[in-house]
């Protein structure tokens, strides 16, 4: 059983600062330098990387808001339209940060004519540490609070319930897949490898996890980011088998 540890807010001389914000934070730097050690050693221009993370970072702030937005809080919001462009609010939603994510990478490639899959399957090692991190402030705010358990990792709440706590179980995750990351690198792998086992791996985690949320919107029992979990799931399919095919009809 794990403690509630609970952290909203800490204090640096006298200036309080958000604690889900800052890990955020360090997990999007994290991700941004991991990604960018391994374009450098793949002869990729280690700066496009950067411009990437600077204009990623936007996008998905602004899909993942937005998203939110309109399907997991839309009547609130039709009630306070000015609060849903409140960058205060809290309320965002991983999968539609992908979606905003995916727009500006797609922009920034084919404006730059860049190999996408490459540059793609580099930043995507970059994705498990920096959520691994990132997540790690959701559990700390318990923002994510699941179903009652009996399960060694589940949270004792100060309710005294056993609860699921998918912030935790999310951030394990996340560091889990960058080492499955580590050790499947071992050996070359055909592009398109990378970005597909992630949508692989986030489509069945997501999918899910989500089942076991207790406070969010469902529609017809699922919630929105299980919708989108399958076509990403078999989007992270056709990747692998799709470049791995054409790899093999070259050699």
């Amino acid at each position: 059983m794990i403690p509630y540890l609970h952290s909203q807010t800490y204090q640096i001389l006298g200036i309080t600062f958000q604690t889900w914000g800052t890990l955020v934070a360090l997990g999007f730097a994290l991700g941004t330098f991991v990604a960018w050690r391994r374009a450098k050693a793949k002869g990729l221009d280690p700066n496009k990387i950067l411009d990437l993370a600077f204009l990623i970072f936007i996008g998905a702030f602004i899909g993942a808001r937005l998203f939110h937005v309109l399907f997991y809080e839309p009547g609130y919001y039709l009630q306070h339209p000015l609060e849903a462009l409140d960058p205060r609010k809290t309320g965002f939603s991983m999968f539609g940060g992908y979606i905003g994510a995916a727009v500006a990478f797609i922009g920034y490639v084919r404006k730059h004519a860049l190999d996408w899959i490459s540059y793609a399957d580099s930043l995507v090692w970059g994705l498990p540490w920096g959520c691994g991190v990132g997540r790690i402030g959701c559990f700390l705010i318990h923002d994510h609070p699941g179903t009652l358990t009996h399960f060694m990792l589940g949270v004792k709440y100060p309710d005294g319930n056993v609860r699921h706590d998918l912030g935790l179980y999310l951030s394990l995750i996340g560091f889990a897949t960058g080492g499955l990351f580590l050790w499947l690198n071992r050996k070359e792998r055909q592009p398109g490898f990378w970005i597909g086992s992630y949508m692989i791996i986030e489509g069945v985690v997501r999918f899910s996890l989500d089942f076991l949320r207790t406070v969010d919107a469902r529609y017809f029992g699922l919630t929105p980011t299980q919708y989108l979990a399958v076509p990403m799931f078999l989007v992270g399919i056709w990747f692998v088998r799709s470049f791995h095919s054409s790899r093999k009809a070259k050699a």
